[in-house]
């Protein structure tokens, strides 16, 4: 996805912290069921947009920027880019994108993930189809917090598709399982006057 672009990211040097597998991060994203946040997308020339996202697992997320004319948008089937300055919309299967492994309905990481990296303060787990390389990867980093599900706090992650792109999605400000029963999944359709989509 050309608009989801960049991240370098280093662990400081490990400090001793009880060891995380798989089933802890798919135990944390399976506590997780509803989140919001503000984030920060960076992209590989150091560009950055801020906005607001909300997520609903399975299959729901809402990008909203502050600033640019685009919305990401998931309403647990398509995932749908618009951008509203050139009245364009690109759909994609939920399942198909990088985001599908963080937005399952039953997070099934064995086969699909491993650690990268871990130290006392954070936990990085690379996701990615090795059937379908084409959907891309997913770089996830968990903060390691008490209090957070499964004591594992989603800070953000690195999106990189097929053709080489990349982009940093870092959060702040995250609060878990809130109340997203208004949230609007849909989107309004720039390629006609009136009507929605989703």
């Amino acid at each position: 996805m050309k608009h989801m672009l960049a991240l370098s990211f280093v662990l400081a040097a490990p400090a001793a912290a009880e060891p995380v597998t798989l089933d802890d991060i798919a135990r944390t994203l399976a506590a997780t069921t509803s989140m919001t946040a503000d984030f920060t997308q960076t992209a590989a020339d150091g560009a950055s947009l801020t906005g607001h996202m909300a997520l609903a697992r399975p299959g729901r997320v809402r990008f909203e920027y502050d600033e640019a004319k685009i919305l990401l948008v998931g309403d647990g089937r398509n995932l749908s880019f618009v951008d509203y300055a050139v009245r364009q919309v690109s759909q994609w299967p939920v399942k198909s994108t990088p985001l599908g492994i963080l937005l399952a309905s039953q997070p099934k990481l064995d086969g699909l993930a491993a650690i990268a990296a871990a130290n006392g303060e954070m936990v990085i787990v690379e996701a990615s189809d090795p059937e379908h390389p084409e959907f891309g990867m997913l770089a996830i980093r968990f903060t390691r917090q008490p209090g957070a599900p499964g004591g594992l706090a989603l800070s953000g992650w690195t999106a990189y598709d097929a053709q080489g792109g990349r982009a940093e999605i870092s959060l702040s400000n995250v609060r878990y399982n809130a109340d997203l029963s208004k949230t609007d999944w849909s989107f309004r359709d720039p390629r006609r006057r009136a009507g929605r989509a989703g």
